[in-house]
Order: C-alpha cells, then sequence, then structure tokens
C-alpha cells in the first residue's frame, strides 16, 4: 500500500486516506487511542515526497475535514491523509450541528472541452498534464467525459517529461520533482490554519494537535488560576502554516503535547524549523487513554522547574 501511495504521488493522482489511530505496534492495544501514526504517515512509501496530513481537533472536525480533504486532493492533486483517533472515533460526543459546505466540490484545474480549446489556441497547441502553465506547482488535467480529441494523457507512475512521455534523463527528473515539490508550498493556502490562543505575560507557549486539545484548554485554565500564563497553538494540517513559524519564534520555550511516546509531532516541527529546535520541549505520554489535563500540567510544570 505504501508504494501505492508513492504512486499516486508522482502520478499526481487525487486520494483521501482516513487513519482513526489506535495504539500499536502491531496489533498493540486494539481499543485504545493514540496519536502514533504521525510520522508513518509523513514518510510513508520510498523516495523523495511529501504528504498533506489533516488534524481534526473534534467530531465536527471530523466531519468538515471530511469534505475538505476532497476538496484539497482534487485542487493539489495529491494523496491527502486525515489523522483521527480511537477517541474521537470510537467514543459516544455530543456535537453542535454540523455544518455542511455552502458551495460546489473544488476540483481544481480540471479542463473540459473548451477550456481545452482555449489553452490551446493560447499556447499554439501545447498542452501536457504534467506541464506547469502557472508556476504555482499545480498541472492542468482533464477527466472522463472530455471528448476533445486531445484530452487524453498517459498517467505515469514511472519517470515522465511534462507531457507524460517516458524519460529516464535526469535533467527531466529532477526538474519534475522540484515542479512537484512546489506545490506544497502552494498547498498551504488551502488547508486549514491552525488555531491560537495568546494570553498577557505568558511564561511558555504549547503547540498540540487533534483530540490532545481539550486537555490542554483545561490545563490552561488550571494554570492560569495558579499564575502561570501560556500561549497556545493547535494545528491543524501540515505542511505546517508560515504561522506556526512565528508562532515559535515568538516564545523561548514551546512544549509539544502529544499521545505518542516519541513526540512525532516535535520531530516534524524540528524537521521543518531546525533552526527552533532548542526551542521545542516534549510532552509526549502514551498509556492508551486520552490526555488529562493534571497530566498535561504537571508535565510542564516540572520542565519549568528544572
Amino acid at each position: 500500500m505504501a508504494e501505492y501511495l508513492g504512486l499516486a504521488y508522482y502520478a499526481e493522482t487525487p486520494v483521501v486516506i482516513w487513519n482513526v489511530q489506535r495504539t500499536g505496534p502491531s496489533t498493540g492495544l486494539p481499543t485504545r487511542t493514540s496519536q502514533g501514526d504521525l510520522t508513518q504517515a509523513y514518510f510513508n512509501s520510498h523516495g523523495d515526497k511529501d504528504f498533506i496530513i489533516l488534524l481534526p481537533g473534534s467530531v465536527n472536525e471530523c466531519f468538515e475535514f471530511g469534505w475538505r480533504a476532497f476538496d484539497i486532493a482534487e485542487r493539489i492533486q495529491t494523496p491527502v491523509f486525515v489523522l483521527s483517533d480511537l477517541d474521537l472515533g470510537m467514543n459516544q460526543w455530543m456535537t453542535p450541528e454540523f455544518v455542511y459546505p455552502d458551495s460546489a466540490m473544488d476540483r481544481g484545474k480540471i479542463l473540459w472541452e473548451e477550456d481545452l480549446k482555449k489553452i490551446l489556441e493560447e499556447r499554439q497547441g501545447d498542452w501536457g498534464r504534467y506541464l506547469d502553465i502557472d508556476g504555482d506547482g499545480i498541472p492542468y488535467r482533464t477527466v472522463v467525459g472530455n471528448t476533445h480529441p486531445r484530452s487524453a494523457y498517459f498517467t505515469r507512475g514511472t519517470g515522465h517529461d511534462e507531457y507524460g512521455k517516458y524519460s529516464e534523463e535526469g535533467d527531466i527528473w529532477e526538474r519534475g520533482m522540484e515542479r512537484i515539490k512546489k506545490k506544497f508550498e502552494t498547498a498551504k493556502d488551502f488547508l486549514p490554519k491552525p488555531v491560537t490562543t495568546e494570553c498577557k505575560n505568558a511564561r511558555f507557549a504549547i503547540i498540540s494537535m487533534g483530540s490532545a486539545d481539550p486537555a490542554v484548554m483545561e490545563a490552561i485554565d488550571q494554570l492560569k488560576a495558579q499564575g502561570v500564563g501560556a500561549d497556545y497553538m493547535r494545528i491543524k494540517a501540515i505542511p505546517f502554516h508560515d504561522e506556526v513559524r512565528a508562532f515559535i519564534e515568538k516564545h523561548d520555550r514551546v512544549y509539544v503535547v502529544e499521545t505518542n511516546r516519541d513526540g512525532q509531532l516535535r520531530q516534524l516541527l524540528t524537521i521543518a524549523f531546525p533552526e527552533l529546535a532548542v526551542r521545542l520541549r516534549k510532552a509526549a505520554h502514551l498509556d492508551g487513554l486520552p490526555l488529562t489535563a493534571q497530566w498535561v500540567r504537571e508535565t510542564i510544570m516540572n520542565q519549568e522547574v528544572k
């Protein structure tokens, strides 16, 4: 399955993969929760690649990200992971009414007959499935049902040029891979932005994701009652928005709270912002149960004392 994800990445085929995470490895604790599959999703398949990951923090966001993931996959033409977990996926929750999308599905750069005719005229007959016309890394595509005689193309998982023609030339391969990489900078504009809560005279900051959010929010209230202020950011998507860098840069100590053993979100933040790694503190815990505010508060304050 991992190799097929690489195929979808390089052939630029929209795919959505849902993962309701449980405690692993192996069968692990099959009825317990975890946020332990983040690095698996991020590094999946072989070779150089990037994957979009959405991180819902509530049942309502699971519903929202369910349809939004398809818009993003079609717009960027790439696989999209949605990482929920058993805390959200198996427990019963009371939620506000779900908000349904108020616009049509965003299928991205799809060419129908008139669109393709116009591009061919503007470019003097030059159109290729993997050709970056707009400079954002995202090519145009056609789909089944387009009757224009130039609408067909090869979808290749092997080396290819901008027109889908097979190639093992190094410069063509490198050019194509750099163009695909550019898409994930473009993607940041289409991904859910992080949510930030700030307070006056914050002593430190906290970053978390997904279902860790309620425990962190409660812990922040408890800390505030003790006279300790903390700024907070919940990350909703990877690749990280520019706001994430700015948030880390504002604080000397940022505790990354998550439900896994190794601090996987902290690992990915360190990879994305290596020059800021010294500011990132691990606050990871895995016993198969949802995090508690008490654990979050005590873990952070124990490190603060040191």
